[in-house]
């Protein structure tokens, strides 16, 4: 009898625990998953913001502090190479392949082997089929590298129309937004309307702010597009987004597209994943402009921060993962004319992007404008000038590099001789615009060493449920993996 009580005994504690584990189980699996991918953003660009952001807070401070951004201060942190099947120094879509896959690939190729032979299965899909919502932001179009390893499959990166065609037709995605599409007719103009083929696939295009104010977990499949796209159908730089505020012309940032995405992605069933990419951080960066990586990783900063605020009311069910496909530029901080001092304090003269200042040289261009003429809109935008005994006073070799310039500049592109030592000054961009952003860089003790991608290591930043299998040292096809164990998937055989 005493072992029968006892047994009846254990059973009943047993079937009490049941509860409490079952609980415990689906507390180590995350309901929500932000990816946060920061396009070009290595350490440089990350301590770079860091430092600009802590000279502004500390204008009296003996001691240089760094200020923190949204994710600097997770908990756990990794790094990650960022090799391709190519390369050393890799491009977004082989890079973006490996984190969105697990498998390495070549450069330019999205989600195939290096035979081009096999695609393969997307952590978005493995989302889906677990009754997750999927959602994929991106601040540059919608078709790039970046945002289509995350619905796409194809040869090449550059089949932009075939890329989006896969998004808008395919059963993957439930919220698109961002940019827009760089040949929403197919690039003779020719093909179905991208848009039209939305909306008969089940979406709903949103490009106002009414219809954004009014997006909720009941819109259903939502393709948003930004009501104000800059150029190559992307969102404005958040540099020239902020000027634009300041004269009264309003424009989404990126924060506000991540906010309308969890909007209608939130559900009380499986949850989402959710991809957003600050895609412009590698744009300035390949033009060596830092002031404006540094404004377009505040803006993913303040994006992170919205999936933080969100992860407040969903205690013990959202992982956030922070990272970037690779470096862009190879960012130095330190500068051979400023040896160990940094002028950080500098770049907040700058108020605008280099392609809004390319913008500003065609119309001095039109207007056979003067260097005179020149050097006061480099005044305006950033600062520079001739005037001596100020921070930013032009030296007189300075002067001259500018002069330079301005002589390419202001003849039409077709008309240009460019040499190789033309080529290392200005790689191929408008000649002013790098001459100045290249002096500006360097008054504040930053240089640039290509304007291509750089092979470094990339840090990883995660919090929430899962996020302590991010330390260390590992290959970026293992973000897959590691985001797949959080979520408790398992990659087909």
């Amino acid at each position: 009898m005493k072992r029968l009580f006892a047994a009846l005994l254990v059973l009943a504690l047993f079937v009490c625990a049941v509860p409490a584990m079952a609980e415990e189980t689906a507390a180590t699996t995350p309901k929500y998953v932000f990816m946060f991918i920061g396009d070009g953003m290595g350490n440089p660009q990350v301590t770079a913001t860091q430092y600009y952001l802590g000279a502004l807070q500390n204008p009296d401070s003996e001691l240089p502090v760094p200020a923190s951004l949204s994710f600097t201060g997770f908990e756990n942190v990794g790094l990650m190479t960022t090799y391709d099947a190519s390369s050393f120094c890799p491009d977004s879509a082989s890079t973006a392949t490996s984190m969105a896959s697990g498998n390495k690939t070549l450069s330019g190729v999205l989600n195939y082997n290096v035979d081009l032979t096999e695609s393969f299965k997307l952590i978005t899909e493995y989302a889906k089929e677990a009754g997750k919502k999927v959602g994929v932001i991106s601040s540059v179009s919608l078709d790039h590298a970046t945002p289509a390893a995350y619905y796409a499959k194809s040869e090449s990166r550059n089949e932009y129309y075939d890329i989006a065609l896969q998004g808008v037709t395919g059963t993957t995605l439930d919220f698109l937004g961002g940019g827009t599409f760089l040949q929403p007719d197919g690039e003779d103009g020719a093909q179905e309307n991208l848009f039209t083929l939305a909306e008969q696939n089940g979406f709903t295009v949103v490009d106002t702010e009414e219809e954004y104010a009014a997006l909720n977990s009941e819109s259903g499949r939502t393709l948003a597009i930004n009501p104000d796209i800059a150029e190559d159908s992307a969102m404005m730089y958040e540099i020239d987004r902020i000027r634009h505020a300041a004269e009264g012309d309003e424009s989404m940032s990126l924060a506000d597209m991540v906010e309308a995405g969890i909007s209608v992605l939130d559900n009380d069933e499986e949850g989402f994943f959710l991809m957003t990419e600050g895609g412009k951080i590698d744009w300035s960066c390949h033009a060596n402009d830092a002031m404006t990586s540094i404004m377009d990783t505040i803006a993913l900063s303040d994006a992170v921060q919205v999936a933080i605020d969100f992860a407040a009311e969903h205690p013990d069910e959202t992982l956030i993962i922070v990272t970037a496909d690779h470096e862009t530029g190879g960012m130095t901080i330190g500068f051979a004319t400023t040896a160990y001092d940094t002028h950080f304090n500098y770049l907040q003269n700058q108020t605008i992007s280099w392609v809004q200042f390319d913008d500003v040289i065609n119309e001095l261009r039109a207007n056979e404008a003067t260097f005179e003429d020149a050097l006061a809109e480099i005044e305006k935008y950033y600062g520079l000038t001739t005037t001596e005994g100020q921070d930013l006073t032009l030296t007189e070799a300075e002067i001259e590099s500018l002069q330079a310039a301005f002589e390419l500049s202001m003849l039409p592109a077709e008309e240009r001789v460019l040499g190789e030592e033309e080529a290392l000054l200005y790689g191929g961009y408008e000649p002013l615009s790098m001459a100045v952003c290249h002096i500006m860089n360097n008054k504040a003790g930053l240089s640039f060493t290509s304007y291509a991608h750089t092979g470094l290591q990339i840090p990883v930043y995660a919090m929430g449920v899962g996020a302590e299998n991010f330390a260390g040292l590992y290959d970026n096809t293992d973000i897959f993996t590691k985001t797949m164990a959080a979520m408790g998937l398992q990659a087909d055989a």
